[in-house]
């Protein structure tokens, strides 16, 4: 069945998934420790642990560690299925768009539907970044009311109808900023905030 309110779609990590812990566990399958906390609110995984950069090797063997097992158990973002829950009662039928590899594709729909989030639909895209969104071409076939993501880069291009809501987790060494934020319809701390958001007043600003 169609859902009356139509579709929102949104991205995975960072917004319903908490790629940034299940890093942490990365690392620890390839060198044995879990890395240390650096910083509780930094952006990027590479920021927010005790960890270096890499090269050669020791680069390969952590690679190695976003298998299929990876990317079909990486925690649910607090309050993010929650939050799903909530937009579908309100009639918006949810799909996952996700910059990630294809190969990965089934994975990612494994790791949603073990967690309980009622998103049956993922579409995966690759994450080369550009002028436009990796994500554009799927936005723009799903036409969906709204978009979600927590990388406004990944906003660029996107039909002028779909309202884009940027996430604004971690400020820490965050892209979110610039230029850029005049073409963001909302922004919101996290999903939860979103879809409250949303469900009471957001359907009507556009």
């Amino acid at each position: 069945m169609k859902a009356p309110n139509g579709i929102i779609a949104l991205d995975a990590d960072g917004v319903l998934l908490d790629y940034g812990t299940a890093y942490a566990g990365a690392w620890a399958k390839a060198f044995g420790k879990k890395p240390a906390l650096r910083e509780s609110e930094a952006y990027w995984p590479i920021d927010r642990w005790e960890v270096q950069r890499l090269t050669g090797e020791r680069l390969n063997r952590f690679r190695a560690a976003f298998d299929e097992d990876f990317w079909s158990t990486i925690p649910a973002v607090s309050g993010a299925v929650d939050a799903c829950n909530r937009l579908v009662q309100a009639g918006f039928d949810l799909v996952c768009i996700s910059a990630l590899d294809g190969a990965y594709a089934k994975a990612r729909s494994r790791n949603l539907a073990t967690l309980g989030f009622p998103i049956e639909r993922v579409i995966v895209t690759g994450g080369q970044e550009g002028d436009q969104s990796p994500k554009a071409d799927a936005i723009q076939q799903l036409q969906p009311v709204a978009f979600v993501d927590d990388y406004l880069p990944y906003h660029r291009g996107l039909p002028a109808a779909v309202h884009k809501a940027l996430i604004l987790r971690d400020p820490v060494g965050s892209p979110n900023v610039g230029a850029e934020l005049a073409h963001i319809d909302s922004q919101h701390a996290d999903l939860r905030d979103f879809a409250n958001w949303w469900v009471d007043h957001g359907t009507r600003t556009k």
